[in-house]
């Protein structure tokens, strides 16, 4: 088969590759009908997560076809269109009885963590995926839904549910702002409104993303270049601040910028994946009695999340920018790395 797969930071290919073979029981091998690039496989190919070796095959997001089983599969069938979650889980480990399947103690993982596509074990931007612990790890597409829209319920929606809107413990009448207008942060904005937010703020340096943001239920929008950036989101909040600040970027000016506009008794959710080390000044923060959350996405919402995608309560559509065949990966890459030139927001690829 063809994959696209990391030769170490800045270098990738698509090349072939073995086709994936049943390793445990509880595997299923999946043909790939579609699939998409991330925020993580860029800072991937930028050297940022180390533990991802060269050879490794990328992507973690997808929707596909099951087309073999493992002995111990009862749930599933060959068949069966399904939507892959990000982060598998074993079901049986302490962390993911607890709901907190990110930190998955099985064995497949081999170091305590639950995000294993594109990362510890080959991923999803290929023709066929091995997919472990499939009974917990995948969701069957709803005859109501598209393969495109399933995609995005692979991890855009739950880790902007989870990690910003639910970490940041967004409540009715609160001034959320959003600081990094992409995919992730795109899917913060459009989940916090299933808790009644007052104001959802889209603070960005790309004005398109920003203007963009206003499909995803951003009510203001603010680009970052802006020096009165900060007096701006002030004023939208009698002075005091944001009550919560999500973090979806990955730097550490986006982290300070948080800080910058959180209120006192406030919430700071980081989502960004971060390379560098960011600055924590707790002799400013210690007195102010703020919450500060970050975290690898549990996945634990995506069958809620993908009901309500098919019954139109949350509309994944306007996510997608781009469209490529699964072959024109590279391009793919290409369109998605200069995001501010291409305008785009999520490139997805079809078989």
């Amino acid at each position: 088969m063809k994959a696209l797969v990391y030769h170490g930071p800045g270098q990738k290919s698509w090349d072939e590759v073995p086709d994936p073979t049943i390793r445990q029981p509880t595997d299923v091998i999946v043909k790939m009908d579609a699939t998409t690039i991330c925020g993580t496989d860029l800072h991937i190919l930028k050297g940022d997560v180390p533990a991802v070796t060269p050879g490794r095959i990328l992507g973690h997001e997808g929707v596909g076809t099951i087309t073999e089983i493992g002995d111990a599969v009862t749930t599933l069938a060959v068949g069966d269109q399904v939507i892959l979650a990000c982060v598998s889980a074993c079901g049986k480990c302490a962390y993911c009885k607890q709901g907190v399947s990110s930190h998955c103690q099985a064995d497949e993982g081999q170091s305590g963590i639950g995000w294993i596509f594109g990362h510890l074990i080959d991923g999803t931007q290929a023709e066929y995926v091995r997919v472990p612990f499939a009974e917990n790890s995948v969701y069957k597409l709803p005859e109501s839904m598209t393969p495109e829209q399933g995609v995005i319920c692979s991890d855009v929606l739950p880790t902007g549910h989870e990690i910003g809107v639910q970490y940041g413990h967004v409540k009715a009448g609160d001034v959320v702002a959003v600081i990094g207008a992409g995919p992730v942060g795109l899917g913060a904005m459009i989940t916090s409104h299933l808790y009644g937010p007052s104001r959802v703020i889209a603070i960005d340096l790309d004005e398109n993303r920003v203007a963009e943001a206003s499909k995803f239920g951003a009510t203001d929008g603010i680009v970052a270049s802006d020096p009165e950036w900060k007096e701006k989101v002030m004023a939208m909040t009698d002075g005091l601040g944001v009550d919560v600040a999500i973090e979806a970027v990955g730097v550490p000016q986006t982290w300070q910028m948080c800080v910058d506009i959180v209120r006192p008794a406030g919430t700071i959710a980081n989502m960004g994946v971060h390379g560098k080390s960011v600055e924590l000044p707790l002799q400013d923060l210690w007195i102010s009695n703020i919450d500060i959350s970050m975290g690898l996405v549990n996945a634990n919402t995506v069958g809620t999340l993908v009901k309500m995608v098919a019954s139109r309560q949350l509309d994944p559509d306007p996510f997608i920018s781009h469209r490529f065949k699964l072959d024109e990966i590279m391009d793919a890459y290409e369109v998605f790395g200069n995001a501010a030139e291409t305008k785009a927001l999520k490139v997805v690829l079809t078989a």
